[in-house]
């Protein structure tokens, strides 16, 4: 057995530190706090989040749940069933839909959303389609293409 090897017996318990007891304590007058200040008095000190007197982070933060996304991603979408209106077999591009004065803005890439119905097959060039969009395009003898 070494000196290193010394362990306190399982279960000991350290004695507790005696503050404020005299300078041969060890922690006497002041019991390791410094000086004064609101963290040498006795008591709590300040609640959890506690700044200071400047505003908190709690506060200074957004109280709704949802933040906005800062690179949100803009599209210019329309409905299937403004489609409806275009002669069969037309190739429907963004530019297109501003020719044809469906789309009145170019408010970013194009989407197709699947709100309505389609009777006439078309073949749709767009960034992105919802899922109800695009089964209802193909069920309707068209495709969907996307374009980057």
């Amino acid at each position: 057995m070494r000196l290193q090897d010394a362990r306190p017996k399982a279960g000991s318990q350290k004695r507790p530190r005696r503050l404020g007891r005299g300078i041969s304590a060890g922690q006497g007058a002041s019991s390791g706090k410094g000086m004064r200040g609101q963290k040498s008095r006795a008591g709590s000190g300040t609640r959890p989040g506690f700044e200071g007197g400047q505003n908190p982070l709690y506060r200074r933060l957004p109280k709704l749940k949802s933040f906005p996304l800062v690179n949100r991603k803009e599209y210019t979408t329309i409905n299937v069933s403004k489609l409806a209106s275009l002669a069969a077999n037309t190739e429907v591009t963004l530019t297109s839909l501003i020719q044809a004065k469906i789309v009145t803005t170019d408010d970013g890439p194009l989407k197709i959303l699947g709100d309505g119905e389609l009777n006439v097959p078309l073949q749709v060039r767009a960034s992105a389609f919802t899922a109800g969009a695009r089964t209802k395009i193909e069920a309707a003898g068209g495709s969907c293409e996307l374009v980057a």
